[in-house]
């Protein structure tokens, strides 16, 4: 009699029917805030001297329910000439996604570089439509390598604890 082992990849189901994979999904995306201030017209149409840009970028992620999560891509533009500001636009695009059986160490990764990697071009459409809707030519904002900037984050925040660990000197 042959020896019967099983060599099937598949896992057994479970009795209930249950998926146990891990999941994210994205449920919906909205603009949670948007504000675009032109405090320099009809002036500022005129101006001749060029626009300094000043981009920041802020991600933040929050529980809101049981397994969703809300992330907001925070992004704060701010037009200056030599004349004064041109236009300041504050935008709030958030996307609300649905989490299953996602280890917790693979949450941070995920709402902080996978997350606002999916929502950068709606939010970069948001800001390109509002800047041409003030009056002024649309701005597309460059791409942004999320992945790489938390990676950065993840390697400062370990030299910093291993400074931390190792003291230089006595006290």
């Amino acid at each position: 009699m042959a020896d019967e082992t099983s060599t099937d990849i598949n896992p057994a189901p479970q009795a209930n029917g249950e998926d146990t994979s891990p999941a994210i999904g994205l449920i919906s995306q909205y603009v949670k805030d948007l504000s675009f201030e032109n405090p320099s017209a009809p002036a500022a149409f005129q101006w001749q001297s060029a626009p300094q840009l000043d981009v920041q970028f802020n991600i933040a992620a929050e529980g809101v329910g049981e397994g969703l999560f809300e992330v907001t891509l925070k992004i704060d533009v701010t037009s200056k000439a030599d004349e004064g500001t041109a236009f300041v636009i504050e935008l709030q695009y958030a996307g609300l996604f649905g989490v299953r059986n996602v280890p917790d160490d693979q949450l941070q990764p995920f709402f902080l570089a996978e997350a606002p990697r999916i929502l950068f071009p709606f939010a970069r459409r948001v800001v390109a439509d509002a800047v041409r809707d003030g009056g002024f030519p649309p701005l597309l904002l460059e791409p942004i390598d999320f992945h790489g900037l938390f990676a950065q984050q993840v390697q400062a925040q370990a030299e910093g604890q291993a400074e931390m660990a190792n003291p230089v000197g006595e006290a």
